[in-house]
């Protein structure tokens, strides 16, 4: 059984930063990463990281987050610094197992990230 537990959201002021971990247990996971979802918007990449290192962001958090991953632990970090009111949102860790046809998702419960002066 996947599962997957977050931690590390909050308020934070603008220009802060704040440090989201993602502890997955139940399988092998060839990625793991984090989407976020602001009020009335879509679900959206933020960065993602395969088993091998290589790496994917969204434009607009480039130079601003690091994701980083512990393989021997399963655990994914999301380090944000220089946080902006638009980074509010609520974060999701995304972890996938097997890949093209055999490929399956799964999500955590989701952490509130607030963005605010």
């Amino acid at each position: 059984q996947v599962q997957l537990v977050e931690s590390g959201g909050g308020l934070v002021q603008p220009g802060g930063s704040l440090r989201l971990s993602c502890a997955a247990s139940g399988s092998i996971f060839t990625a793991m990463g984090w989407y976020r979802q602001a009020p009335g918007k879509q679900r959206e990449l933020v960065a993602i990281i395969t088993s091998g290192g290589v790496t994917n962001y969204a434009d607009s958090v480039k130079g601003r987050f690091t994701i980083s991953r512990d393989n021997a632990k399963n655990t994914v970090y999301l380090q944000m610094n220089s946080l902006e009111p638009d980074d509010t949102a609520v974060y999701y860790c995304n972890a996938v197992t097997g890949g093209g046809t055999d490929e399956l998702n799964y999500w955590g419960q989701g952490t509130q990230v607030t963005v605010s002066s």
